[in-house]
């Protein structure tokens, strides 16, 4: 274990391999939390609280797919009331999943519901505050005066689940903070974790404890921050170590959403940070806890042994991003975004329409090629070499002795350590260097250090594979190398969903981090054996998990991203079906976000990083949203998603389809 991590920036038992921060047990009806047991999974319903049989029968749904925890939002007096009636009818049915009463700006509905199910969850953003958007400038008196105000409204609430044996989860999130902690904290990680501190010590002060605490957030980077940051809060100002819930809010749909859930997640689950997860989707929430338990199942049987060299001093700072300093070569490093390496070398490629899987289109009748937003930068093909020219701008990465052999100007080497360090013959522009992140010699870096024509593509065979390259990255910042690095990652045959997971972990966590430009995701051990059809089937995957992994890291956003929230009792339309008719429509705007919120309470707040929003505002009307300024409200539903595309097209930001082919 590393204990020589400097204090100021220690957020984790360990940064050379797995292991887990002791949390404090926490006992939610008879499933208890933290200390030694296992991480739990949880997930939210989406049916009204009211339809009494709807929610029990989403929630035996949900619990038969793997649900430990199941939330219910309780938005008022008659929603936690009738909360008491669903936990009968479960208690009937044979059900005693432990009930999370899901509570925003009612605190009466909380008090009621702390004394029916086992778990309250409140918003200290919105709980004791209302939300106008305000900047106001506060005095330490006038501050404090809110703090005592917020202790009046908030010390009831302690008191009954003191009284009662409930459980509360404090969670901030990103979108929703106060105007007040906005105001002195700004919209930074910093203020997400003040903000759960204001609640957390008057829980202190009434000597309750039985305290979950969250962080999150749809930008990937600031969930990771604000809760390594909260880690590093609590051990410093002497709160005991509460057990922690992470989510990643507003995730999406299908793979963007598992591979962006996985980016924030899985990077802290690497960390040994978390004690229950919950991703969410814009699916049904059974679909929820199956992708969560891939992820919290990767580390029950992680061994203790490494072979990574100990961590003095952390080279960054792990609480803000700051990518790590990096020379050019070709277009690698520097200010350029991460470049993706499509891995070709398992199949023959013969025909311009084979290149189809990495994003590039051959047109027969124009004779030229198109690319859409997948289009990989560079292939790599081994010794499978591609017999005809390549799109503009498209380059091929071949083997070292089959690079030497030909004299194709576009085609570039890939070097092991030792050929690069026998000092033959290299590509005057760049070449590629494969080295394992484990056996970084003295002899290499100073090579390194030297060589300006050189890109590193770091893979490792280490179980504990994101530690293994991040310290590689700390080797190389310590030593002064500002050698471009691709990260690579390779796995035996897996399912599509435990594909994403995991290379949304080992390659976001690092990109989170500051690290890496470029990625790769190697196919050498993924199905050996496949016929061609198959092949490329898998190339097209790993390609576009590729991208996902870069934009759900905010390191290069190539396509339209969409910040949807799971749905839950509050959403006034239907989600899923919304969300897929606004994609239909803007799926082409690449680099904008679009905030498509079921209601108020996840509305303008949460979706503050997006560029456009769609938010419920009543049965049938919709607020439209440019950033956090309201455009247009009462939109009658119908018209609504025309109304955002004019508006998009009054920002300068529309593109018409058409243009996009050319």
């Amino acid at each position: 274990m590393d204990t020589q991590v400097i204090k100021a920036k220690q957020y984790c038992n360990s940064l050379t391999g797995y292991s887990r921060r002791k949390t404090r047990e926490v006992v939610i009806g008879d499933v208890p939390m933290g200390g030694d047991n296992p991480i739990r999974v949880q997930s939210m319903t989406t049916v009204d609280t009211m339809d009494t049989m709807g929610s029990v029968e989403q929630v035996l749904r949900m619990v038969e797919s793997g649900c430990e925890y199941v939330r219910i939002t309780a938005p008022s007096i008659k929603e936690a009331q009738n909360l008491d009636e669903i936990k009968k009818e479960l208690a009937k049915r044979g059900c005693n999943v432990p009930l999370v009463a899901d509570i925003h700006f009612t605190p009466n509905a909380a008090e009621l519901a702390a004394k029916i199910v086992e778990k309250v969850r409140v918003n200290p953003g919105n709980y004791a505050d209302k939300k106008r958007f305000e900047e106001i400038e506060y005095t330490d008196e006038t501050y404090n005066a809110e703090l005592e105000r917020i202790r009046e409204k908030f010390t009831p609430l302690v008191k009954i689940c003191k009284e009662n044996g409930t459980a509360m989860r404090i969670g901030t999130n990103h979108g929703s903070l106060s105007d007040r902690i906005l105001s002195r904290y700004g919209d930074t990680p910093l203020g997400m974790v003040e903000s759960a501190l204001e609640f957390l010590r008057i829980c202190a002060d009434l000597d309750y404890h039985d305290i979950v605490l969250s962080m999150k957030a749809s930008n990937t980077q600031v969930m990771v921050q604000a809760y390594r940051l909260l880690v590093q809060k609590l051990d410093e100002e002497g709160f005991e170590p509460y057990p922690l819930h992470l989510g990643v809010t507003e995730a999406g749909e299908g793979e963007d959403g598992r591979i962006k859930s996985a980016v924030g997640i899985g990077t802290l689950l690497e960390d040994g940070l978390g004690d229950t997860v919950r991703v969410s989707l814009t699916e049904e929430p059974e679909f929820e806890a199956p992708v969560a338990q891939i992820m919290v199942d990767r580390y029950l049987n992680r061994s203790l042994e490494t072979k990574i060299k100990p961590v003095g001093n952390l080279p960054i700072d792990p609480f803000s991003y700051s990518r790590r300093v990096t020379h050019e070569v070709a277009n690698f490093g520097d200010s350029n975004v991460p470049r993706v390496i499509a891995d070709l070398s398992r199949v023959r490629i013969e025909d311009y329409k084979d290149l189809k899987q990495i994003g590039h289109f051959y047109l027969p009748e124009l004779d030229k090629w198109k690319m859409n937003d997948t289009g990989a930068d560079y292939v790599y093909s081994g010794k499978n070499t591609i017999p005809f020219m390549l799109p503009n701008g498209l380059k091929e990465i071949v083997d070292y002795d089959v690079w030497k052999n030909s004299n194709d100007a576009n085609k570039l080497p890939l070097l092991n350590a030792n050929e690069f360090l026998s000092g033959d013959k290299l590509h005057s522009i760049i070449n590629f260097v494969l080295v394992e992140a484990v056996d970084l010699s003295d002899e290499l870096i100073l090579k390194l250090k030297s060589s300006e024509n050189v890109v590193v593509v770091f893979e490792t065979t280490e179980q504990h594979a994101l530690a293994a390259v991040r310290r590689a990255f700390f080797e190389f910042i310590e030593q002064g190398v500002q050698t471009p690095v691709v990260i690579k990652r390779a796995y035996a045959k897996i399912s599509e969903d435990h594909l994403q997971i995991y290379s949304a972990t080992d390659i976001g966590g690092l990109l989170i981090d500051g690290f890496g430009d470029g990625a790769m995701l190697g196919t050498e051990l993924s199905a050996p054996g496949l016929d061609k059809e198959n092949q490329l089937e898998l190339v097209n995957l790993y390609n576009k998990t590729t991208f996902g992994i870069l934009q759900a890291a905010r390191t290069r956003m190539t396509k339209t991203e969409y910040i949807s929230c799971p749905s839950c009792g509050r959403t006034l339309f239907d989600l899923q079906e919304t969300t897929a008719m606004i994609r239909k429509r803007t799926d082409h705007l690449k680099g904008i976000k679009i905030g498509i919120m079921g209601c108020i309470v996840n509305g303008p707040g949460e979706m503050a990083d997006a560029d456009y929003g769609y938010v419920g505002s009543g049965k049938g009307k919709i607020t439209l949203y440019k950033g956090k300024e309201v455009m247009k409200r009462g939109v009658p539903s119908e018209k609504a998603v025309d109304e955002l595309i004019e508006i998009i097209r009054q920002d300068g930001n529309w593109i018409e389809l058409e243009e996009t082919t050319n």
